[in-house]
C-alpha cells in the first residue's frame, strides 16, 4: 500500500492488517532518559488508513508517553515521506516504496531507522462482479488501475512478469485507492491492484481475486525520521521509545485481547466485528508484526525493490539505498525493545 505498514504496503490501508497475533512478551515501556530528557519533546507522527498505532497504544494502556506524540493520518506513505521533507512530520510509516521515489532526486532529509514486520494479506489485484478473467495472463490489453509508486505498483509488475506479460501488454491506469474503487465499479477500468482497506471493500461489493501479491512483498514496513532527529537524543530516544510501544501494545492484543482490538478495528473500518478479527488472525498467522533494527537484509530487500523500478522505468536511474539509511536508532531501539 503504497501500506503499510502496509500497508505499512502498504498497505499501504494497510496498517489495519499489521496487528500482530504471534505470542510474545507485553509489559510497559519507558523512554530511557539517563541520557536524554524527553519531556520537552514532542514527536509529530504518521499513520495511513486510520489511527491504528494510536488506537492500539490506548487500547493496550501504553498511551502514556513521557513526552508529546501528535498523530497525523495521510493517503499513503508518499504522503507522509513528503510532508517529513517539508518539516511537517518527524516519522514516517510506509511500505518500502515510498522512501525510494522520495530520496530519487538526492536529497533526502530523512533516513530509514527502524523495520516493522508486518502482514502482506490484502495486497491484490481484484477484477469487478461478473468479469470473464480469471487470472493475471487474462489482463492483456485490460485497462488495469494501480496504485502508482506503492507494493500495488510493484506487485502488479512482478505478477505480470510471471505471466509472461510486459507492462506495455495492459492499459495501466495510476489511481488513488477511493478512485480505483468507483472506476471499478463504474466499469471504466477491468482491474484495479490496491491494498488494505480498499481491497476489504471490494469485496464487500462483489470483486473477485485474480492475482495476490501476498508471497511477492517482504513484509518489512519502514520508520523514517527526519534528519533532524537522528541530531537530538532526546528525539532519538522517544522515536525509539514509540516504535518499542507500538510493538509491545501489539503483544498486548496477541495475549488474549484480539477480541476487543477487533471490535476496535471494525469500528473504525466499518466492517463486521467477526470479519474484522477473521482478517487479522488471517494476517498474522501468514507474518507476525515486530519491529526490528537496521540491518544488511532489510536493506537488500528494499535494494531489490528499487531496481525492479528501474526496469519499470519509474525510477530515471539506478538508486543506490543504502545512501538514506541508517543504524543510528539501532542501539536505543534495542534497549527500549
Amino acid at each position: 500500500m503504497l501500506f503499510p505498514r502496509a500497508l505499512r504496503t502498504s498497505t499501504a490501508v494497510l496498517a489495519l492488517l499489521l496487528l500482530p497475533f504471534a505470542a510474545a512478551c507485553g509489559g510497559s515501556a519507558t523512554a530511557d532518559s539517563s541520557s536524554s530528557d524527553v519531556s520537552s519533546v514532542t514527536l509529530r507522527v504518521g499513520d495511513t488508513g486510520w489511527k491504528v498505532d494510536e488506537a492500539v497504544l490506548k487500547y493496550a494502556h501504553l498511551d502514556d508517553t513521557p513526552y508529546k506524540v501528535k498523530w497525523n493520518l495521510f493517503q499513503g506513505g508518499d504522503k507522509q515521506l513528503q510532508a517529513v521533507r517539508a518539516g511537517a512530520l518527524d516519522l514516517a510509516s510506509s511500505s518500502e516504496i515510498p522512501p525510494i521515489f522520495s530520496a530519487a532526486d538526492g536529497k533526502p532529509d530523512f533516513k530509514v531507522v527502524a523495520v516493522q514486520r508486518g502482514t502482506t494479506l490484502n495486497q491484490e489485484v481484484v477484477v469487478p462482479k461478473g468479469s470473464k478473467v480469471t487470472d493475471i495472463a487474462g489482463l492483456k490489453g485490460k485497462k488495469v488501475g494501480y496504485v502508482q509508486n506503492t507494493t500495488a505498483h510493484y506487485f502488479l509488475y512482478e505478477l505480470l512478469k510471471q505471466a509472461g506479460l510486459k507492462w506495455s501488454d495492459i492499459d495501466a491506469k495510476p489511481l488513488l485507492p477511493n478512485d480505483g474503487l468507483a472506476a471499478l465499479n463504474g466499469g471504466s477500468i477491468d482491474a484495479f491492484a490496491s491494498y488494505g482497506t480498499s481491497i476489504i471493500t471490494a469485496h464487500q461489493q462483489g470483486a473477485r481475486t485474480v492475482g495476490s501479491g501476498a508471497d511477492i512483498l517482504s513484509g518489512n514496513f519502514l520508520w523514517s525520521a527526519r534528519d533532524s532527529v537522528l541530531k537530538s537524543p532526546a528525539q532519538k530516544a522517544a522515536a525509539a521509545d514509540l516504535i518499542a510501544r507500538i510493538t509491545k501494545a501489539y503483544a498486548y492484543v496477541r495475549d488474549g485481547h484480539v477480541n476487543g482490538f477487533a471490535k476496535v478495528t471494525a469500528d473504525a473500518t466499518h466492517q463486521p466485528v467477526a470479519q474484522a478479527k477473521s482478517d487479522l488472525v488471517a494476517a498474522q498467522k501468514q507474518r507476525p508484526t515486530q519491529a526490528r533494527t537496521v540491518g544488511d537484509d532489510t536493506i537488500a530487500s528494499q535494494q531489490k525493490v528499487a531496481d525492479a523500478f528501474t526496469e519499470l522505468g519509474a525510477l530515471k536511474e539506478h538508486l543506490d539505498v543504502k545512501s538514506f539509511w541508517t543504524t543510528a536508532l539501532n542501539s536505543d531501539l534495542k534497549k527500549a525493545l
